[in-house]
């Protein structure tokens, strides 16, 4: 008992203190379990052959993981981005596979390991990936795009590829590894090939129906209890169940878990289920990679480092080259090319599973195994320094951009909108449709070229500069909509623009109440918080929801809009610049008491209401 709680106070302090300083540093948590099992593991020498019966136990986060993948793809959308999926995604696997299988062969590899290989090592890190792009707000570019598309093939992938791996068992490996594994429970042992294929059809068939027919009665029962911890029991008894059947038939509980995942996935109890068992997935799954981590030979690696190493580097070119040549194929843009190129040519977490999982059925042997497990991990902790190229190219690109001639304006209107993006084609959109003339300026090329391509007349150039902005006729204009993304090159050009022309209407983007306030000193008329007024429209439809009607929730968004436009010209008075607010104490005062205000005011509103019924 004092060997088990020392060997999980050892694990657990392992990964509290190592994932969040990986998080922090934009590592992700996958690398800092890495880093955990590296630390106690070869380094510090705390834990030892332990680790490899625990990650028997551990390799159950994998299959909740893949339980919750298939949750998450609901079938219909599934279909709708089949063409994402099936021509981009089913391309990169095919060819990455083929590409670094030939590369397995050409170092004396036989077929079947460089195979496996090719399979494992085709597949990137989701979990890297994505958190990057949705850190760095890239998850909604082209190439960001692309490159979940991928990756969730990727992740679909890895049902398949678990199916297949056994197949290419190496003879000479294939015994038994004791006596344990013949007494274990089976449905299909000794029955003849059909009986085997009837009784694996039966158990498949058995939970696609039991998840579309049995789920919802199942659950009523549960929620009639009304205990929290039942759904919680449910879930787990669930994906332990299924799991134990596919083995009972002989094929993967990740099989099994997966499948039942993607029936589920369109039950109104999807979410319930992700909630109950995440916490024991982000566990048993970081249990795993700990235990990879503290299971690599690093040993190896210091007895052949320069190979190791350019056998990490040599994927990651291999696969760029492959990535690139697709992204080439599939007309992807400068930029969003490079993203798509860089982003994917690592390889993932899946492939600590994978071969894991080859191991134990024979497929690879302990070497090559090893040494994948070494040229994974590498690869995943080179992956922030390809983001990083990714970043200087983008801005190298900007900086070329940046030096086009500015585009001649021949043209003048009542309107100037500075800034194109999603905020300023809304604008442009509704003035335009109105009837009245605008110009466009934007320093952006390929945005001003896409606005051409639809029909709508822009002017490439940076809107800060004072030349480009009397060329746009500021002079004249009677409007001026600044709606650049940056706060600092919006209240540059606000300045500007109220030095020129006192009596000129300024209307600017503002990205939050610090940015108002700045706006405001500088001389906007009109200050648009980018999240306000959806937000606003949000809050009516909730009190819509619980209790008003549409006349009586409309009614508390006016009030509402009307004191919050009010407030926010009486807290900028004693805003100060370089203070921060919540060290600010006439702001504070003065922000509860415009608080308490409105409270009264919507009381004293409703109340008056409820009096005329």
């Amino acid at each position: 008992m004092e060997s088990f709680f020392y060997q999980a106070t050892i694990f657990l302090a392992a990964a509290v203190i190592a994932v969040p300083i990986s998080s922090r540093l934009g590592l992700g948590s996958v690398l800092g379990y890495l880093a955990a099992g590296i630390i106690i593991g070869p380094i510090l020498g705390l834990v030892g052959a332990e680790v490899y019966d625990l990650r028997h136990f551990a390799e159950f986060g994998v299959v909740m993981m893949l339980f919750i993948v298939g949750l998450e793809l609901d079938p219909r959308a599934l279909w709708a981005m089949r063409h994402s999926l099936i021509g981009l995604g089913g391309l990169q696997i095919t060819l990455t596979t083929l590409a670094t299988m030939s590369a397995a062969l050409a170092i004396g590899v036989d077929t079947k390991s460089a195979l496996a290989i090719g399979l494992i090592l085709a597949l990137s890190s989701t979990a890297i990936v994505l958190q990057t792009l949705t850190e760095k707000g890239l998850m909604q570019t082209q190439g960001g795009r692309n490159t979940f598309s991928v990756l969730l093939t990727q992740d679909i992938a890895v049902i398949p590829t678990l199916a297949f791996l056994p197949l290419l068992a190496v003879a000479a490996f294939a015994v038994d590894d004791d006596a344990d594994h013949s007494a274990s429970m089976s449905l299909v042992e000794g029955l003849p090939g059909w009986g085997v294929t009837l009784v694996t059809l039966g158990a498949v068939a058995g939970v696609i129906l039991a998840g579309v027919y049995l789920s919802r009665p199942i659950f009523r029962f549960i929620h009639s209890a009304h205990l929290r911890e039942m759904y919680t029991a449910l879930a787990l008894m669930i994906v332990v169940g299924i799991a134990f059947l596919m083995s009972l038939v002989g094929l993967s509980p990740a099989l099994g878990t997966f499948l039942a995942g993607v029936v589920l996935a369109s039950s109104e109890f999807r979410h319930e289920l992700e909630s109950d068992l995440e916490p024991f997935k982000g566990l048993l799954l970081g249990l795993f990679f700990i235990t990879v981590g503290a299971g690599i030979n690093f040993a190896l690696f210091f007895s052949a480092p320069f190979t190791i190493i350019g056998l990490s580097f040599g994927l990651i070119l291999l696969k760029g080259a492959v990535l690139f040549g697709l992204a080439f194929l599939f007309k992807m843009r400068g930029r969003d090319k490079w993203l798509f190129t860089l982003s994917l040519a690592q390889a993932g977490e899946f492939g600590f599973v994978l071969v894991s999982f080859s191991q134990q059925q024979h497929v690879l042997t302990g070497e090559i195994s090893e040494i994948l497990l070494i040229v994974i991990a590498m690869t995943m902790l080179i992956t922030p320094a390809l983001f990083i190229l990714y970043d200087w190219m983008e801005k190298r690109s900007s900086e070329h951009q940046s030096h086009h001639e500015p585009d001649h304006i021949d043209h003048a209107g009542p309107v100037i909108i500075a800034g194109i993006g999603r905020f300023g084609q809304i604008v442009n959109r509704l003035v335009q449709s109105v009837g009245y003339e605008t110009v466009v300026l934007d320093h952006n090329m390929e945005t001003i070229q896409l606005m051409r391509r639809f029909g709508f007349k822009g002017f490439f150039g940076d809107p800060t500069r004072h030349e480009l902005l009397h060329a746009a006729g500021l002079m004249k204009a009677k409007t001026l909509v600044v709606a650049l993304d940056s706060p600092s090159a919006t209240l540059k050009l606000v300045e500007y623009a109220r030095k020129e022309r006192p009596d000129l209407h300024i209307i600017a983007r503002a990205r939050d109440r610090t940015a108002v306030f700045q706006l405001y000193q500088a001389g906007a008329n009109d200050i648009i918080r980018e999240l306000f007024d959806s937000s606003l429209r949000a809050g009516r439809y909730v009190l819509e929801n619980i209790g008003l009607n549409e006349f009586e929730a409309a009614k508390a968004e006016k009030i509402f809009f009307d004191h919050d436009r009010a407030a926010m010209r009486d807290l900028a008075k004693v805003w100060k610049p370089g203070v921060k607010s919540s060290q600010n104490k006439e702001y504070i005062e003065l922000s509860k008491q415009l608080q308490r205000d409105l409270e009264a005011l919507l009381t004293v509103q409703f109340e008056k209401g409820s009096e005329k019924e």
